[in-house]
């Protein structure tokens, strides 16, 4: 029997790969191997399960990334940013899977609104951090080192990890002296 993460963890990979319009019950239960009734046991519906997906995908790609970050606070501000970074690549190619939900929330309001809290919440923390460590213009370099993994997720090919982090070392290194 699949578990509610299960149900979720498959439709993160689907809309990765095949895009919002293939989210169906259909699919999920076939890709599971099991049948509807297992999945209305967890969903109401396809409604219920989107709103379900969207929290999924928030809680496990921003909330965990900066509650671990946050686990140690007494680390120095620029040591918090740098494990952030590095988080964010250990969180597997997930560049096809951001794209999938920009692209949802160009055509759904639920996941419009989700993709802009998500994006709040982000560059709301970089800024901390960057304000944190004493740096300038917090809003603005919250913003840049945002849209470096946003825009390397819809390069064709998207970058690897290894050349965002080598854009995040250049676009940080003239601020390297900074460092608490």
């Amino acid at each position: 029997m699949a578990t509610k993460q299960d149900w979720l963890d498959e439709g993160l990979v689907i809309l990765a790969s095949l895009g919002a319009p293939a989210l169906t019950i259909e699919l999920l239960c076939e890709r599971l191997g099991l049948t509807k009734g297992s999945f209305y046991h967890h969903f109401r519906g396809m409604p219920g399960y989107r709103t379900a997906l969207l929290d999924h995908f928030e809680a496990r790609f921003t909330t965990s990334l900066i509650d671990v970050v946050e686990s140690e606070p007494h680390l120095p501000a620029a040591v918090r940013l740098e494990r952030l970074i590095d988080l964010v690549g250990r969180t597997g190619d997930s560049a096809d899977l951001e794209v999938a939900v920009r692209a949802w929330a160009q055509q759904d309001e639920q996941a419009r609104e989700v993709q802009e809290r998500v994006d709040r919440r982000r560059t709301e923390y970089l800024r901390v951090l960057w304000e944190q460590r004493g740096g300038e213009e917090p809003d603005t370099m919250a913003r840049l080192l945002y849209l470096i993994l946003v825009g390397a997720g819809h390069m064709v090919p998207p970058l690897t990890f290894k050349e965002i982090r080598e854009v995040y070392d250049l676009a940080l290194r003239p601020y390297a002296s900074d460092k608490e």
